[in-house]
C-alpha cells in the first residue's frame, strides 16, 4: 500500500500544479480498488484545486478491449459529451479523472424505478454516440480473442500459483477459452445491428451524485455490442453474495429483480424514442425485455473470463478461480436450459 501511495501521489503532483505545494501528508488515499485495473481515490485534507481526484493505472494493463489510442479518444469523447468525468491527465501510465461527490449504487437502488429511469436516460445518450474507428467485431468476439489468450496463460502455465484444492477448478475452466464455448456465447446473442455499448453497467459502475444526478463510470469495456446487454448487465451483480463465512466466501443467489424492473428500465429508455403507434412501442419493449433476459447469463461468462487473468496477482482479496468457476458454471447451466446439450 505504501509503495502504491507514493507512486500515485507523484503522478498527481506531476499533473496537478496546485498539489505541488503540498506534501503527501496533506492527503488521504483510499484503499486500492478495481476488478480489472488498479484504481484509487485521493482526497486533500487542506484546501486544494482540485480537492479530490480519481486515479486509474493504465501501464501494463493487458486486458484492454480496445487499443490504447482508441480507448483514450473514446474516453475524451465521453467526457466532451458530459457522460464521463473530466480528465485533467491521460497518458500511457495512468489517467486522472475528476471526482464525483456521491456514492455508487447498491443492488437495492435498482429496485427504485426513478433510479432506473435516470440510468436509462444515460444509456440512451451513450448508445447514440458513434465513435470513429471502433472494431467491426462485437464485444464478445473481442473478449474471446483478447482475454482468452490471457486466461489460457493462467490456466495452462500458472496453476502452480494456486492452492492444490483449486487447481482442478483451473483445469476444468480451460473450457471457457475454447472455440466451442465462444460458439455458445454467439448463439446466445440476438439478431440485429450492433450499437456502441458500455458493456460493464453493473450497479457499482453507476454513481448517484449528491445532487441526485446519475452518472455512468468505468468505460474500459466500451465497444460494439447489442444494447440489450447493457440492460442485462446492470443487474448482473445483484445476485452475488460476498463475505460469506464458508469457503469460497461467495455464492450466487436467486434474482430479486423481475419483470417490473426490466420493463421499468427499458420502458424509460424507449421514452427517448418516437413510435408511430402505442402498439409499435409495446412490441419494441417486449422484444428488448426478451433479449435482455436471454443475455443475463452472458454477464456470468464475461466476469468469469475477466477474473481468470487477475487470479495470479489479484487487486481484490477474492479467490478468483472459484469465483470464475462458479460464474462459468452458471452460464453453462443457463445455456443448457435454453438450448439443450447442443
Amino acid at each position: 500500500m505504501r509503495d502504491h501511495v507514493a507512486e500515485v501521489f507523484t503522478h498527481c503532483q506531476t499533473a496537478l500544479p496546485d498539489w505541488r505545494r503540498l506534501s503527501i501528508d496533506d492527503f488521504t488515499f483510499d484503499a486500492p480498488k478495481g476488478f480489472s485495473s488498479f484504481t484509487m481515490t485521493v482526497r486533500a485534507k487542506v484546501p486544494a484545486d482540485p480537492s479530490a481526484i480519481f486515479y486509474r493505472r493504465l501501464e501494463g494493463k493487458e486486458n484492454a478491449i480496445l487499443e490504447t489510442d482508441l480507448e483514450r479518444r473514446i474516453f475524451v469523447l465521453l467526457g466532451d459529451a458530459g457522460i464521463a468525468a473530466h480528465c485533467p491527465r491521460y497518458d500511457m501510465q495512468y489517467r486522472l479523472e475528476a471526482c464525483y461527490d456521491g456514492r455508487t449504487l447498491t443492488r437495492d437502488d435498482l429496485m427504485d424505478l426513478d433510479v432506473l429511469r435516470q440510468i436509462a436516460n444515460q444509456l440512451h445518450r451513450f448508445h447514440a454516440l458513434q465513435p470513429e474507428g471502433l472494431p467491426d467485431d462485437g464485444f464478445f468476439t473481442l473478449l474471446h480473442k483478447k482475454w482468452g489468450a490471457l486466461a489460457d496463460r493462467v490456466l495452462h502455465d500458472q496453476l502452480d500459483h494456486f492452492p492444490a484444492e483449486e487447481r482442478p477448478l483451473g483445469i476444468a475452466l480451460r473450457e471457457i477459452t475454447s472455440d466451442a464455448t465462444h460458439r455458445k456465447v454467439l448463439r446466445c446473442l440476438p439478431n440485429g445491428p450492433l450499437t456502441f455499448c458500455h458493456n460493464d453497467t453493473y450497479h457499482g459502475n453507476v454513481m448517484l451524485l449528491d445532487s441526485g444526478e446519475i452518472k455512468l463510470l468505468d468505460f474500459e469495456f466500451s465497444c460494439r455490442n447489442h444494447k440489450a446487454f447493457d440492460f442485462a448487465n446492470l443487474f448482473s451483480e445483484t445476485v452475488m453474495r460476498h463475505g460469506l463465512a464458508d469457503y469460497p466466501h461467495f455464492s450466487i443467489a436467486e434474482p430479486e429483480y423481475g419483470n417490473r424492473e426490466l420493463r421499468g428500465l427499458i420502458g424509460a429508455y424507449l421514452e427517448n424514442e418516437e413510435f408511430a403507434t402505442t402498439a409499435d412501442r409495446e412490441a419494441e419493449l417486449t422484444r428488448l425485455v426478451g433479449e435482455t433476459r436471454d443475455l443475463i447469463p452472458l454477464s456470468h461468462y464475461m466476469y468469469a473470463m475477466a477474473a481468470i487473468p487477475l487470479a495470479v496477482e489479484p487487486i481484490q482479496k477474492i479467490r478468483f478461480l472459484p469465483y470464475a468457476s462458479l460464474r462459468f458454471a452458471y452460464f453453462l447451466a443457463a445455456y443448457k436450459a435454453r438450448f439443450g446439450d447442443a
